[in-house]
């Protein structure tokens, strides 16, 4: 994170090229920790809201370490990277060891279906981030105010083009913990019902994004109503997700 702070207002070209390989080796060594973690307390990190902190700050550096492979633009990082930090501090003021667990919890199988849909989400998360970005970028533009940001982040193309492919990632992540969860919840949960309440949301957010890369992709929503587009299915996904964890039950709701 430091060295992406570092380039955005300095510009060097050495951090340039040093600032994907200190994430690349940041994320080794916290998927060491994870790892390690896991097989010391006998279950994944999902069990308290801070295991889950750190999981999600990974999945946030994870996620945008693809999308800059894929794209090679590494000027927004730092907008991204941002976040796996906030979470990540969080998660290591708090973070306690928890041993006895619920013994669903020591399922590798659940643990492979939530940190592929934290990681769907996590994706989702960042489209929202390029979509601000891309609508701030817009109005500056408008403006006629070209200050630092607009020097430093990548055009409106571009910005659109990297929503879409955090929204491709997210929706395939989400869809393989959907299909992962209706073929082997049933057989591990005896009250599952694809009528749970986080099912129809998770399925519904899916949904949702499937359809805004259709659009898109179709050139029929594009720009900046395809900007505000992701941020409102951000928005609902986070609403829906809050909605159904605290005033629904769910067959989910195991971690006690």
């Amino acid at each position: 994170f430091v060295s992406y702070l570092y380039d955005f207002f300095a510009e060097n070209k050495y951090i340039q090229k040093i600032k994907r390989v200190a994430l690349f080796i940041t994320l080794l060594f916290h998927a060491i920790y994870l790892v390690e973690r896991t097989f010391y307390l006998g279950h994944l990190p999902i069990v308290t809201q801070y295991e889950i902190f750190s999981l999600i700050a990974f999945s946030i550096g994870f996620t945008y370490f693809l999308l800059e492979l894929l794209t090679d633009i590494r000027g927004t990082g730092l907008f991204i990277l941002v976040f796996a930090i906030i979470f990540q501090v969080k998660s290591s003021f708090f973070i306690k060891d928890v041993y006895v667990v619920n013994s669903i919890l020591q399922n590798y199988k659940l643990g492979f279906h939530v940190i592929t849909a934290i990681l769907g989400f996590s994706a989702i998360s960042i489209s929202s981030a390029y979509s601000l970005m891309y609508l701030l970028l817009y109005k500056n533009l408008k403006s006629n105010n070209f200050a630092l940001l607009f020097n430093r982040l990548p055009n409106l193309e571009i910005l659109e083009k990297l929503t879409l492919y955090s929204i491709i990632i997210g929706f395939i992540l989400l869809s393989i913990s959907i299909l992962f969860g209706f073929v082997w919840l049933p057989s591990a949960f005896p009250e599952f019902s694809y009528f749970d309440a986080k099912i129809i949301s998770t399925v519904m957010v899916a949904i949702i994004y499937g359809l805004a890369i259709f659009l898109n992709t179709k050139r029929i929503v594009v720009g900046k109503r395809f900007a505000k587009f992701s941020i409102y299915g951000f928005i609902f996904s986070i609403l829906s997700l809050m909605f159904t964890g605290m005033l629904l039950n769910s067959f989910h709701n195991f971690s006690n």
